[in-house]
């Protein structure tokens, strides 16, 4: 990693992946707002911006999440980056530590998802109002009472992969709004990251494919 982005009072720093005309890619931290929230103003791209005036945000990770996110250069390729996520012409993969142990080595969630109003911002399956969720999975690893995970959306709903892993009876480690206690405790943060993204470059057309090592 080239160059980061430091804030003077936190610990938390934003690596910069790739630095182009078009877009920056961007290592988050766990525990950093993408955007600015309703009480808090310190987020991924406040910091950015700070740095990248022209930077502006195509995506967002979860606040708990850490990893791989994009952030174009300038209003025209926004556009541009913005139509390849709602077309699905991107490709994301996260890794994730959940609790138990997962039968069978792959497999495919297509479970709908909706806002659970009353308890919003959660998430919550509802096949008859929910909008269509999709998520491979694949397992890496299996421990004593854990199991490393390989989760591949093919959409992109708020807390999906949270969502589903919890839908098949294996929670995310660290998942303070979708485990019982004894899985929140088990990790002083999300067991969560977006470990890899691809997309194609808005100015050349050429596919680019980019990684962050998982730090758990």
């Amino acid at each position: 990693m080239e160059t980061w982005i430091r804030a003077a009072d936190d610990e938390r720093a934003i690596g910069v992946i790739a630095e182009t005309v078009d877009f920056l890619v961007l290592d988050k931290p766990a525990d950093l707002l993408s955007v600015p929230g309703k009480t808090q103003q310190d987020c991924l791209e406040a910091r950015v911006q700070a740095h990248y005036p022209d930077a502006l945000t195509v995506h967002r990770l979860d606040m708990a999440t850490s990893g791989i996110c994009v952030m174009a250069r300038g209003k025209t390729n926004l556009s541009d980056l913005q139509q390849q996520f709602e077309k699905r012409k991107t490709t994301k993969v996260y890794e994730a530590v959940v609790a138990g142990h997962v039968i069978g080595d792959t497999g495919t969630v297509d479970a709908p998802i909706v806002c659970d109003w009353p308890n919003r911002p959660l998430q919550m399956i509802d096949y008859e109002r929910g909008r269509q969720a999709i998520t491979h999975w694949r397992v890496i690893d299996r421990y004593h009472d854990q199991t490393r995970m390989e989760l591949k959306p093919i959409t992109g709903r708020s807390h999906q992969l949270r969502v589903h892993m919890r839908s098949i009876g294996h929670a995310v480690l660290g998942d303070h709004w979708y485990a019982n206690e004894q899985v929140r405790v088990a990790s002083p943060r999300l067991l969560l990251h977006a470990r890899a993204l691809g997309f194609t470059s808005p100015t050349t057309g050429e596919d680019v494919h980019f990684s962050s090592p998982c730090p758990f």
